[in-house]
């Protein structure tokens, strides 16, 4: 009886470990969300110099590569302001103390970040607050020379902040050319925005009624659907703009996890709680129904049956609301070790990466916040590790951007080294729309596998650098018969046939 017991368990042992050791996806958006706003992530406190600002952004960026993430969302605009050189508003003050003040010795931290995430084969989409001017009314916190002293009439105070007033024509056609600065003169992967538009509803109305009537009374029969047709406006001009200057910028936008409720209208979600659509002016899914963004990037903070907002019916409906584009779930991290009903269990997040794995419309999560993950709450972090992001994963494709994938590499050779396999090739020839190669990614295998780039534990390093054609594999074992591949990458990374295979046996 023992005996049979014994078994059974070993079986069950067996059985749970195929269960959580499932395959990853090759291609799968992991990202993070790096928060500069009131020193969220980074830097850890304002007036810290340069050297220590990119020591402390490189250790962060190290910690995420470690756990298997391709993203990194750089908030890089908080509150009308710059942690970036080349462009026209104010330093800002999360940086150095003081709104207007450059960080000493001067540096560009944006196009520091580009470099590090691609270095480390992450893409860095620019993260943009396109309407919050100002975190609070103090007037010590506000250079002289901020927009909203400058154009003071172009903004409205509500809830203790001020924020541009989106019915303004103006006002649109400069924050349009605020990122558009950033887009021409920065090597970023993405435009991104979060859930703020609108304010978040407070008591008072908001103050925009005069605007309303010079701007909108005619066309429009009440004040809500004028106020989302400004966003929308916004949205449009947006994508049009980024994608006419460079294709392979993708531009994405976060919002609120509910967009409308049953209730309120047919389409929306079975779900009880504030939607963007009324509260924030933020019509989501006409964005995707129009095609004006790449991606949706919605935050279901939510548990699992969760009664106002289960996670798995908002991740359904987006899913079935994405009209092609791509979705990836905004994920709480930060909620992890709340002692509130669904994170009580510690299985919550990984169990929520599981379930969206499962729906072929979901590609992937961003993850709320940065030091939200590195602190490992609830064992996250090493849950992605160990279990769920232990291999590496390519970024998915957009197809509806970029469709032709690239040459293979040539002549692939291997020189054998004490401890180590010195990789290297020649350029690909170039393809029917002339891009260039944008990087590369190596494959391993064990003498007599199968040569399958579409299995991700294969990966041994994926390079955003065209210009390095060469990998050196230092994590072989004596004696063992290793057989590579290299693959090309371009810019939105699809992805060649392989090279041409070559084995070597380890030193």
């Amino acid at each position: 009886m023992i005996k049979n017991f014994t078994g059974l368990l070993f079986i069950t042992l067996l059985s749970f470990v195929a269960k959580s050791q499932t395959p990853d996806p090759k291609r799968e958006f992991r990202g993070v969300w790096v928060a500069t706003v009131q020193n969220i992530d980074w830097p850890s406190k304002r007036g810290l110099n340069s050297d220590k600002q990119k020591k402390e952004l490189t250790g962060i960026f190290d910690e995420h590569q470690k756990s298997g993430m391709n993203a990194i969302m750089f908030q890089i605009r908080p509150s009308a302001d710059a942690l970036y050189a080349k462009g026209t508003e104010e330093w800002s003050m999360f940086l150095s103390g003081k709104q207007g003040v450059a960080p000493a010795p001067l540096y560009d931290p944006l196009e520091f970040a580009i470099q590090e995430a691609h270095q480390r084969g992450m893409e860095l989409h620019a993260w943009f607050n396109p309407y919050r001017a100002t975190n609070n009314l103090v007037d010590a916190d506000i250079s002289a020379r901020h927009i909203t002293r400058t154009k003071p009439e172009w903004f409205f105070t509500y809830a203790n902040k001020k924020y541009f007033n989106p019915g303004i024509p103006e006002v649109r056609k400069y924050i349009v050319s605020i990122i558009m600065n950033v887009v021409r003169n920065y090597d970023i992967d993405g435009v991104h925005f979060d859930d703020y538009f609108y304010p978040y509803p407070d008591k008072p109305a908001l103050p925009d009624s005069l605007t309303f009537t010079a701007y909108g009374s005619n066309s429009f029969k009440s004040i809500e659907d004028w106020r989302r047709n400004n966003v929308d406006m916004l949205i449009k001009e947006l994508n049009d703009s980024i994608h006419a200057e460079k294709k392979y910028v993708k531009f994405g936008i976060s919002p609120f996890g509910i967009w409308r409720n049953k209730k309120e209208d047919p389409l929306g979600s079975e779900t009880n709680g504030l939607s963007g659509y009324a509260g924030l002016y933020a019509d989501a899914r006409k964005w995707l129904s129009e095609g004006w963004i790449d991606y949706i990037n919605p935050q279901v903070y939510f548990p699992f049956k969760y009664p106002a907002a289960a996670y798995e019916k908002l991740v359904d409906w987006w899913s079935n609301n994405a009209f092609g584009k791509h979705v990836y779930i905004g994920q709480g991290v930060y909620r992890a070790t709340e002692q509130r009903e669904g994170w009580k269990e510690k299985n919550q997040l990984p169990e929520q990466v599981r379930y969206l794995r499962k729906n072929p419309r979901v590609q992937g999560s961003v993850y709320f916040s940065s030091k939200s993950l590195t602190n490992n709450l609830a064992g996250f972090q090493d849950s992605l590790r160990q279990d769920l992001y232990r291999s590496k994963a390519l970024l998915p494709t957009m197809i509806w951007l970029d469709a032709i994938p690239p040459q293979s590499p040539l002549n692939l050779q291997v020189k054998r080294s004490k401890g180590k396999n010195e990789l290297a090739w020649n350029q690909p020839l170039p393809v029917r729309d002339n891009e260039a190669a944008y990087g590369y990614v190596v494959y391993r295998f064990d003498k007599g596998e199968n040569i399958d780039i579409n299995n991700p534990e294969k990966i041994r390093n994926i390079s955003f650098d065209s210009s390095k054609l060469s990998f050196q594999d230092q994590e072989t074992k004596k004696r063992s018969k290793y057989v590579y591949v290299v693959t090309t990458l371009d810019r939105l990374k699809n992805e060649s046939l392989p090279s041409n295979s070559i084995q070597v046996k380890s030193k």
